[in-house]
């Protein structure tokens, strides 16, 4: 078996320090900070970027995909007059999945609650276009206390940890978003109940699914470093199979609204990921053995 990665950097930084190495430890806090800093600094100037640009953020992103005519919709009701064309048995109408046209106008029942949601949003979407160069700052922190084939292990973390997030941020607003809302927003236990969404209850449902299909279709990433450290090997994953499926339908019902349609869908490519990080991590492994024998 291959070995094991040495401590953790923020550990090493600390016995550097012990032992009188160029930097303190107290100097390694301070390049800490600044690293903080810069990285805050940057979601801040988004989140200012974004504050400024209302009308394109909250009319040409955020209630974009409550409209009938969001990219998801027009797709669907496509695909709806395709499947009556050559089934027509199975779907008597070209429409039946032309959805997203009676989702009602959103309320404000708080004095602050638009103000508030604005800022909100605002922060968020700095936190999002700025998760590369948050990376790029932990990078920076962490890359002097790694020696060099560790360096070399995590080379080309920042593209591919970001292509990952920004993958599970647009499979979220695409598919996840558009789809809940129109089930939730139509859903109706009787008729004497009428559904009127509020502002926050729309923007707290969007956020919260785009940004968790972020951080969860990061699985591929955390899989990578774990194999590397050798906590985990392919014989594991492939055990660990169906746990997986279980924990991953847990997440979709907790960050998904409580309907199965939405689950399902979060489920579906989370154990993709999942077996495309079993072939990443049988790859590892061979790559390990390989370089062993060859040592």
């Amino acid at each position: 078996m291959y070995n094991r990665l040495p401590l953790h950097p923020f550990y090493k930084i600390m016995a550097q320090a012990q032992q009188g190495d160029d930097m303190s430890f107290l100097q390694h806090l301070e390049a800490l900070r600044w690293h903080l800093v810069r990285g805050l600094g940057a979601v801040i100037l988004l989140a200012v970027v974004i504050f400024l640009n209302k009308s394109l953020v909250f009319d040409g992103i955020i209630f974009a995909p409550k409209r009938a005519d969001f990219l998801t919709f027009r797709v669907l009701c496509e695909f709806s007059g395709v499947l009556h064309n050559y089934l027509p048995f199975m779907f008597s109408t070209p429409d039946v999945l032309c959805i997203g046209q009676d989702i009602p106008k959103l309320q404000n029942i708080s004095m602050t609650g638009q103000f508030t949601s604005h800022i909100m949003v605002s922060l968020l979407g700095g936190v999002v276009l700025a998760f590369p160069y948050i990376l790029w700052e932990v990078w920076r922190f962490v890359k002097p206390g790694l020696h060099p084939n560790e360096r070399n292990m995590a080379r080309g973390l920042i593209f591919f940890a970001s292509f990952l997030f920004f993958g599970g941020v647009l499979f979220g607003y695409f598919v996840i978003s558009p789809l809940s809302i129109n089930f939730l927003s139509t859903y109706s236990v009787s008729a004497e109940v009428e559904t009127i969404p509020t502002l926050r209850t729309y923007i707290t449902t969007v956020t919260t699914v785009v940004v968790a299909c972020g951080f969860l279709f990061e699985l591929p990433v955390l899989v990578y470093f774990l194999t590397k450290t050798g906590l985990i090997t392919p014989a594991f994953l492939r055990q660990y199979r169906r746990h997986f499926i279980v924990i991953a339908l847990v997440l979709s019902a907790i960050i998904t609204p409580p309907d199965v349609f939405s689950q399902l869908l979060v489920c579906f490519p989370l154990a993709i990921l999942y077996e495309v990080s079993i072939l990443l991590s049988a790859y590892i492994v061979r790559k390990e053995k390989k370089r062993e024998e060859t040592a």
